[in-house]
């Protein structure tokens, strides 16, 4: 009986991981609150299914057309930083550049991720891209994730198994 509750929660885990407006968050909860199903069960799905949807993601700008794997040195755009939305913009590029040296980093990328991935900041799906324009290797992300889902979501099941 847990197999079709695990293939629908890693089904439902993928969806969620590339659609922002499904919660997986919801999804455990409301398995662990209706009883119907068991929530570590939908948990673990759940986490499975997030890895297998972000590391596509990674996947898909880790190969998208025109890709080397060696940043292009065209400078962006200047912006006009005396206007709210161009100190935004330059803002928004210097924290990009910040989180995109962070997971090429060997120090740095797996505890990012890992962060990312459990707590959620910064935003997993943010990162899910920085990283595969990173030099982050497939795997090493796949595992972070895997680890910091598991751990976010067992605990919320867990945690709603006690009411």
């Amino acid at each position: 009986m847990w197999v079709w509750q695990l293939v629908l929660a890693i089904g439902f885990g993928i969806g969620s991981a590339v659609v922002p407006v499904l919660n997986a968050e919801a999804y455990v909860l409301g398995v662990g609150v209706s009883g119907a199903l068991n929530p570590v069960v939908a948990a673990v799905g759940v986490s499975i299914g997030q890895t297998i949807g972000k590391v596509a993601m990674f996947l898909a700008v880790r190969h998208r057309p025109g890709y080397t794997g060696k940043r292009k040195s065209k400078e962006p755009k200047a912006v006009d930083l005396d206007t709210r939305w161009g100190r935004f913009v330059q803002w928004n590029r210097d924290l990009s550049k910040r989180l995109l040296d962070a997971l090429s980093d060997r120090r740095w990328g797996v505890p990012v991720t890992l962060l990312s991935a459990s707590v959620g900041i910064p935003p997993l799906y943010g990162v899910a891209l920085i990283a595969g324009a990173s030099r982050m290797g497939v795997v090493t992300f796949a595992l972070s994730v895997l680890t910091g889902r598991a751990a976010r979501f067992v605990l919320l099941a867990l945690g709603v198994g006690l009411f």
